[in-house]
């Protein structure tokens, strides 16, 4: 069953967490998209497959960011929260930076996005 629910991952592929992730995931019918380097700079809405937002033709060659993260879009927040305790409950280690695509990041490219939720989250843990 498809919910239109959408999490986009980061430095999870391959990965023990990025497995028990998809496990907790597919069931619930939420898509994966394992988002690689090269795809940083195009804007999250692309990614994320929302309409209006094209995918630019440039691949990002940079060094990118090391940290796990999760983007997530088209949830509501009973749903987010169900998520979350599933992680939890599945003994999913806490990922530090997470986000919800919003109207304000949804036309920034991964890397921006990447550095404003490491800003906040370094903010709130200080």
């Amino acid at each position: 069953m498809k919910t239109g629910e959408m999490i986009l991952l980061y430095n999870l592929s391959g990965t023990e967490k990025g497995k028990k992730i998809k496990k907790v995931l597919i069931p619930l019918g939420i898509t994966i998209r394992e988002i690689k380097k090269e795809q940083y700079l195009q804007p999250i809405g692309a990614l994320a497959g929302i309409k209006g937002y094209e995918k630019t033709e440039e691949a990002y060659l940079g060094e990118g960011f090391l940290e796990e993260m999760i983007v997530m879009n088209h949830f509501s927040s009973q749903r987010l929260d169900f998520v979350l305790k599933s992680f939890r409950k599945a003994g999913i280690e806490r990922i530090h930076l997470k986000a919800i695509v919003t109207p304000t990041n949804v036309s920034w490219n991964s890397l921006e996005l990447y550095r404003e939720i490491k800003r906040e989250h370094e903010s709130m843990n200080s």
